[in-house]
């Protein structure tokens, strides 16, 4: 299958979820074997406009993300010319959207918008105007589908696919010591870190300790939290971690505690949940992490600190796992087989073959 993706900004340009994400969709549909074009802003360096790595081929349809103007001008002409079986964007600018749509038309193959949710949705004209455009729109969860309905999508416009993982990497990670309880996320003003600190301080006199992954500009804060609460000995701040060092940790830990205030999809949850450890989410409105716990009996959702704390202590009674075979459904190829799925079935919609 020949795919064209579409993203005016990528992860060479800027980090952020919604980058990586797409990263990791283009990556997988190349992993299957499929003919993979991206047409980006030039990131790479020499006039060529085309550069290949890893088996995937980028077009410059700019010089650099300064020539946004150019980029929409020239989207469609250059699609409609690749000649691709299906197109699938990404959300952000919306601008690119349109011209993604166009170019779609013109090459007369079915248009896939990718919507990650991380910087919100916005509910401008252009925004709305943009989400009737595509035939199918995918979010990484139920919450980032309810948003984009609410900006104008029609409800079987939208199909969430969760971010994916790799199991085969849990396998083969040696968990590292036991610990009971573990968080990461990075540690800025949206963490609320302070209500699983909290909810530990109320049973510090039960033999328990816990490992924070993650850094950022709160983590000074946290650290001076902990101590206040005298719980500074048991409550380890390891910093950023690679991802091999994390499931170590996953692995060797009983608990993961998810308590964000925002997350449109929980990825270290997941990680951790594959590798065995038992879930407890504090809800927030803001949040999707309680879709991955929600009918798995392994899986807590608490609403107040109270029963965050007793989650805790209940979850001590499940037995130790360092490997989860539930979630296999989240491996990289499963994830992968649903986007194929998806664009096969919007060919067989469109009367393309």
């Amino acid at each position: 299958m020949h795919v064209a993706f579409v993203s005016f900004e990528t992860l060479e340009h800027r980090e952020s979820e919604t980058n990586r994400r797409f990263r990791e969709v283009v990556e997988g549909i190349c992993d299957g074997g499929h003919d993979v074009h991206v047409f980006c802003a030039q990131f790479w360096a020499g006039e060529e406009s085309i550069y290949e790595r890893g088996g995937i081929t980028y077009h410059a349809v700019s010089t650099g993300l300064d020539a946004r103007a150019s980029f929409l001008l020239r989207l469609p002409f250059v699609l409609a010319s690749a000649r691709p079986d299906v197109i699938h964007a990404s959300a952000t600018p919306p601008g690119q959207v349109i011209a993604a749509n166009w170019g779609s038309r013109l090459a007369r193959c079915p248009f896939v918008l990718e919507w990650y949710g991380d910087g919100g949705v916005a509910e401008d004209r252009l925004t709305r105007w943009a989400t009737s455009q595509p035939d199918r729109i995918v979010t990484p969860s139920e919450l980032v589908g309810t948003w984009v309905q609410e900006t104008g999508a029609e409800t079987e416009q939208v199909t969430p696919i969760p971010n994916r993982i790799d199991t085969d990497l849990i396998r083969d990670v040696v968990p590292a010591a036991q610990v009971e309880v573990v968080y990461a996320r990075r540690l800025d003003e949206g963490a609320n870190l302070e209500s699983l600190l909290l909810a530990l301080a109320e049973i510090r006199q039960r033999g328990w300790n816990a490992v924070v992954i993650g850094d950022g500009p709160e983590r000074e804060r946290y650290e001076e939290l902990a101590s206040d609460l005298r719980i500074d000995d048991r409550v380890r701040f390891a910093g950023e971690c690679s991802r091999e060092e994390r499931v170590a940790v996953y692995r060797g830990a009983h608990v993961f505690a998810q308590t964000a205030e925002r997350c449109v999809f929980p990825t270290e949850m997941l990680w951790a949940l594959a590798s065995g450890c038992v879930g407890i989410v504090e809800y927030h409105a803001d949040s999707s992490a309680h879709e991955l716990v929600e009918g798995w009996d392994r899986g807590f959702r608490t609403t107040s600190e109270q029963e965050l704390t007793n989650a805790i202590i209940s979850a001590g009674d499940l037995e130790y796992r360092d490997f989860d075979d539930r979630f296999t459904a989240f491996d990289r190829s499963a994830i992968r087989d649903q986007y194929l799925e998806l664009y096969r079935t919007l060919q067989d919609q469109s009367g393309v073959l």
